[in-house]
């Protein structure tokens, strides 16, 4: 029985990033047509990127625990974590290889953590 509770929750938390992808695909598919086709302006980029990332993770956490009954915040936290972890990765490689560590993947890391954290609180209290 404990084997399948511990498979039962790595398919919640996998779902859970599924939904936080597709969210942030969508999201920043609607972002690029509006900056491609209306003078929004560019520096608009980052913020927009770090809020759809942040709602995205808080969605995917909150769909992940909302019939866990416990245990909220790991779960969310986890949902989080991988979420950022596989984010830094792409980009990374997609940046010629540049795995360094700067002070935007810091905020990007601590905005994972406490958006899981808080998603997986509200998905086990009203789930």
């Amino acid at each position: 029985m404990e084997t399948f509770e511990k498979n039962n929750v790595l398919i919640k938390i996998l779902k859970g990033l599924g939904i936080s992808f597709t969210f942030t695909l969508i999201c920043l598919t609607l972002f690029s047509a509006l900056l491609t086709y209306t003078n929004l302006s560019e520096s608009l980029i980052q913020p927009v990127v770090i809020s759809v990332t942040g709602i995205s993770i808080l969605v995917g956490s909150f769909f992940a625990t909302r019939k866990v009954g416990k245990n909220g915040i790991i779960k969310g936290v986890s949902v989080g974590i991988i979420y950022i972890f596989l984010i830094y990765v792409i980009s990374s490689v997609a940046n010629g290889g540049s795995f360094a560590l700067t002070i935007g993947s810091i905020i990007m890391i601590l905005i994972g953590i406490l958006c899981g954290a808080i998603g997986g609180i509200i998905g086990v209290n009203i789930g």
